[in-house]
């Protein structure tokens, strides 16, 4: 179904979009000059020329593709499709804040979540098993505060983040909104089509781009504006300094939203991004509660009661575990928990901390591996995930 767009218009909103060179900016650069896009296809060659190019002033005036148009139409008619136009009350304000705001956003779920108070979560696709946890932890913590969680449905943090907003109580929480470099007939990447539909039935999927775009390249900065635009701050969880999520949180401090990293191993390169983040001015987070106090916002603007202040960090894990070592006798698996630390780690250097030997000590590793409290990661070595 369409929003509060007449039937009509909807379709010349539709067939402006499929003009090749015709760009969200230049449609809107249109839409100011001609008011509509009924006026924009009643205009003259010579008025349309004013703005673009004699190519697409042509194309413009030759009218509807009705054709080309249909298969779109017919895929609002599902139930929880949509078109949200800049026409449309459901559209976004937060949008209307940014530079280039996409003049059409498919939709396919519920559209109140556009208008709700959100905090963007990226990251690494190659992300660690714990930068995943804390991905998700967080995540659920904020949209059982109220948040609802925006990312973009890739791999890792992602995905994580995604996960961890759709396991907060439902009854209290806000839903999550995933905002795609595709168009929303496709599902990328793949592994993620199971999560796609639950994302679908407890929050939003959306895109500036036409049905039947495939993932491109160039696609993927293009919607990171728009999840940093649609947010009060940006979170960064784990980051190469060559990552996608360093350009979302230059777009997001471009575009006056807060910018907040999470610390992690010196030696890790997916916290190498966070760090030089940090550096440039980003605030530093240990805990939900510090982004919670940065946006300023209180539980009386979110409706969702329930918070969970979630501390992540390595040195407060550890302050915890030891304090709680103190009061328990160790058990053997506590204790090589221990010693692992949160950095990845070989089995040299464990049979060096823990004088173990190797028969017991990968015995150890593959049930604590089954409990799900160690994570085996690339180089033959092993990570703490709890």
């Amino acid at each position: 179904m369409q929003a509060d767009v007449d039937a009509d218009d909807i379709a010349l909103w539709i067939s402006l979009s499929f003009i090749d060179g015709l760009g969200g900016q230049t449609l809107c650069q249109l839409l100011r000059e001609f008011g509509s896009p009924p006026n924009i296809y009643q205009a003259s060659h010579n008025q349309l020329r004013h703005v673009v190019s004699s190519a697409i002033a042509s194309e413009i005036g030759k009218g509807i593709d009705l054709v080309a148009v249909q298969p779109t139409l017919d895929w609002l008619q599902q139930d929880g499709n949509h078109i949200i136009t800049l026409a449309d009350s459901h559209y976004p304000q937060s949008l209307l804040e940014i530079s280039n705001p996409p003049p059409i956003i498919y939709a396919k779920g519920h559209v109140h979540w556009l208008n709700h108070p959100s905090i963007a979560m990226v990251g690494s696709r190659s992300a660690t098993p714990q930068g995943e946890k804390n991905a998700e932890d967080f995540a659920t913590s904020l949209a059982n505060f109220g948040l609802c969680v925006v990312s973009g449905l890739a791999l890792g943090i992602d995905g994580a983040a995604h996960r961890g907003a759709l396991k907060a109580s439902a009854e209290n929480s806000a839903g999550t909104i995933a905002v795609v470099g595709t168009g929303l007939d496709i599902v990328y990447p793949a592994k993620h089509r199971d999560l796609a539909h639950r994302i679908v039935q407890r929050g939003l999927i959306i895109s500036e781009f036409p049905l039947g775009t495939p993932s491109r390249p160039q696609n993927f900065p293009r919607r990171n504006r728009i999840i940093s635009g649609l947010s009060l701050g940006c979170l960064v969880v784990e980051a190469n300094i060559q990552s996608g999520s360093l350009i979302t949180a230059k777009l997001a401090a471009e575009q006056g939203r807060e910018v907040f990293a999470i610390p992690g191993s010196i030696h890790s390169p997916v916290a190498k991004g966070c760090h030089l983040l940090i550096k440039q001015g980003a605030k530093l987070v240990e805990s939900t509660q510090d982004i919670i106090d940065e946006l300023q916002i209180s539980h009386s603007e979110l409706n969702p009661p329930h918070t969970d202040n979630h501390q992540l960090t390595p040195e407060l894990e550890s302050t915890i575990n030891t304090e709680k070592t103190n009061n328990e006798s160790a058990s053997p698996s506590n204790s090589l928990l221990s010693a692992m630390g949160h950095d990845p780690i070989n089995m040299d250097s464990l049979i060096h901390l823990t004088k173990l030997s190797t028969d017991r000590l990968s015995a150890m590793l593959m049930m604590l591996e089954l409990e799900g409290k160690v994570a085996t990661v690339s180089g033959g070595q092993y990570q703490r995930i709890i």
